[in-house]
């Protein structure tokens, strides 16, 4: 008896959150955090749980300008080494984007190691912005090439992290931001003080913070004050810009 092949794994995108525009006119694709390295599949619930309340925020916001947002469902769910499994899938799903929508402008939005993803693959020709919200980046290794910040030029960059993140190290995401602005003026990082990983104690200032990036990014919106000067804010000042208390509160929505 012959034996079957092995199915190939892909990557997908999860069905838009909300209900999708009639012409859409921006994309952001969610790229939900993972594991250093593993094989297994991802769970569909658990993956998606870090990343969906800002993709329902983020729909709601870009609802009138043509926004539609995508949780990407990775292959794997580790990174695994040089095969770099979620950047892959991200520079995938950014090509899905162009074949389902055209020529519109892509956010890639990730956490935790999404976060890594997301700066890795943010030299698509089709994303035009990245926010890497307390992302996963490797411990400094003189025997290896540190992680690429080339491909971010041309590129808006937020990263934000919270100041007693235990699980991935704030300063290594204030070293690559620095990299990046050196190549980049368009990179600028916000500190969450004495928040951890997930960002729970300031979520609401962190979504709206995410909000204005993107709608800016994305649609040409005025970014928030304290956007434009961390943007402008030679380092280290726009790369520990410190996320205040009630931030979004007095924004127009």
């Amino acid at each position: 008896m012959a034996q079957q092949a092995t199915p190939v794994r892909t990557a997908r995108l999860r069905r838009a959150l909300g209900t999708e525009p009639t012409a859409v006119s921006g994309v952001v694709l969610l790229l939900p955090g993972g594991e250093e390295t593993s094989a297994r599949r991802p769970s569909p619930m658990l993956a998606t749980a870090s990343v969906r309340a800002l993709g329902r925020r983020l729909t709601r916001a870009g609802r009138d300008d043509g926004l539609v947002v995508h949780v990407v469902h990775y292959r794997f769910r580790g990174w695994n080494g040089t095969q770099a499994d979620q950047a892959r899938d991200a520079s995938w799903a950014a090509d899905e984007v162009v074949r389902r929508y055209g020529d519109v402008p892509v956010c890639l939005a990730g956490v935790d190691m999404g976060g890594r993803a997301a700066l890795h693959s943010g030299g698509h020709s089709a994303v035009n912005s990245v926010l890497a919200l307390s992302p996963w980046l490797p411990e400094e290794d003189v025997a290896a090439p540190p992680e690429p910040v080339k491909q971010l030029v041309g590129r808006r960059v937020l990263i934000v992290h919270g100041t007693n993140d235990e699980r991935t190290d704030p300063e290594l995401s204030f070293r690559l931001a620095s990299r990046a602005k050196k190549a980049n003026r368009d990179v600028c990082r916000f500190e969450v003080h004495s928040d951890g990983h997930a960002l729970h104690a300031f979520r609401d200032e962190v979504y709206a913070l995410a909000e204005d990036f993107v709608m800016g990014a994305l649609f040409g919106r005025a970014f928030a004050r304290p956007v434009e000067d961390a943007l402008a804010a030679p380092p280290p000042l726009g790369l520990r810009m410190p996320l205040a208390s009630g931030f979004g509160r007095s924004l127009r929505r």
